[in-house]
């Protein structure tokens, strides 16, 4: 398979988009007052971003207490059963009622909510309703560290909205909520602690995605997870689950929304922290080993983010190297799913090697020897520009 190939967006539904437009028009006349008589715009698909819930936009128009009614909208689903979904169970009314739950408790922006619709038979899957937010998220496809706004910004300018996005981790992170409002976030696998059930959690869903076609190098990393598993794991708070500023909406790199809260659960602060700086290295590894081209370098550096999450919450990071792995055999386990979707529409051929349906394996393998991070701090003290330097204990917080 081509380098191109390997970082193409696949496929991410087979739905019959004028069947949902009829059928989402049918749905809001039921949902709006009589006489409102809803106009939906032909559906769109997510050029840049996504592969796990379908996500469609569209703009409503209608007529409510005599009154003209538009809305720029986002519609939220549940893949269909039968087109290979990335993840075994997609529970949308949790994503809804998170989502509530931080717009509710702090003050991080999340989409307007509109319609909760738990019941798959209007549409066929179950699916919510939100305003779209303004603003750009930096794009997945292609990666943002090849091409993009954010790429071609002024240093200084990326680094307000590498400060503003901890700062949400941060915010999400000091939600207080009570056991019981919290109860529908802890994973149901079993474990004395939420990090381990997050680490069985990941097994089965490794499991599920593989179809008994097992990967060499993700057994392998499974095994190092279990062999390095934290004494003292920290303490549980609310985890957004996909803290990566792909999933953010910025507006002149000010956060607008926060997006995809489909792994929100109860975790370790980590957890987050890990996720935002290992998704940023899986770019920037794209840009260099695959496009030969710079990237960001000086973006989301463990040590910048770790000493910021530091200050603003007097948490120092924990056990950051073992998290960084737990995120990076996370996403490995993802992108193997991804190519059984991938074999299914006809978009690739199984690797006789099934190491290759992990795009980041080579980063894998440095964890695993133990040379990542070495090779990771020489090539930020090398990209480091004037004038940025953190706190002294910047690296010690990353440890």
């Amino acid at each position: 398979m081509a380098d191109s190939d390997e970082v193409a967006r696949p496929q991410v539904s087979n739905r019959d988009l004028n069947e949902v437009h009829d059928r989402l028009v049918s749905w809001l006349a039921g949902r709006l007052p009589d006489g409102a008589d809803p106009q939906v715009s032909e559906l769109s698909i997510p050029a840049t971003n996504g592969m796990s819930s379908e996500t469609l936009l569209f703009d409503a128009t209608w007529t409510e207490g005599g009154e003209a009614r538009s809305e720029r909208c986002v519609v939220r689903m549940r893949p269909s059963l039968e087109a290979k979904p990335v993840f075994p169970t997609y529970d949308l009314d949790k994503q809804y009622r998170v989502m509530t739950l931080v717009g509710e408790r702090c003050g991080v922006p999340v989409p307007k909510l509109l319609w909760n619709e738990p019941d798959e038979a209007p549409l066929g899957a179950p699916f919510f309703v939100m305003g779209r937010a303004e603003g750009a998220a930096p794009p997945d496809v292609m990666p943002y560290t090849i091409d993009s706004w954010l790429l071609k910004a002024d240093p200084a300018d990326r680094r307000r909205l590498q400060e503003a996005s901890v700062a949400i981790v941060a915010e999400i992170h000091g939600i207080e909520a009570t056991a019981e409002e919290i109860a529908f976030l802890q994973l149901e696998q079993p474990g004395e602690s939420a990090l381990r059930r997050h680490l069985n959690d990941l097994k089965a869903f490794y499991e599920w995605g593989i179809e008994g076609r097992r990967v060499p190098l993700l057994d392998r990393a499974f095994a190092w997870l279990e062999d390095n598993f934290p004494e003292d794991p920290g303490a549980d708070v609310i985890s957004w689950g996909d803290a990566r500023i792909g999933n953010i909406l910025y507006v002149d790199f000010a956060p607008t929304a926060v997006l995809d809260w489909e792994m929100a659960a109860v975790g370790p602060r980590e957890l987050d922290l890990a996720w935002m700086v290992f998704i940023h290295d899986f770019f920037q590894d794209i840009a260099t080993r695959y496009g030969g081209l710079p990237g960001i370098p000086d973006l989301l550096r463990r040590e910048d983010v770790y000493a910021q999450y530091e200050r603003l919450t007097g948490h120092t990071p924990a056990n950051t190297n073992y998290f960084e792995v737990y995120s990076a055999v996370r996403h490995g386990v993802v992108m193997a799913r991804i190519a059984h979707r991938q074999e299914f529409f006809g978009e690739r051929a199984m690797p006789e090697n099934l190491d290759e349906t992990v795009l980041h394996r080579a980063l894998i393998e440095k964890m695993l020897e133990g040379t990542y991070w070495e090779s990771l701090a020489a090539s930020a003290e090398s990209a480091a520009p004037a004038g940025t330097t953190d706190t002294p204990d910047a690296a010690e917080a990353a440890q």
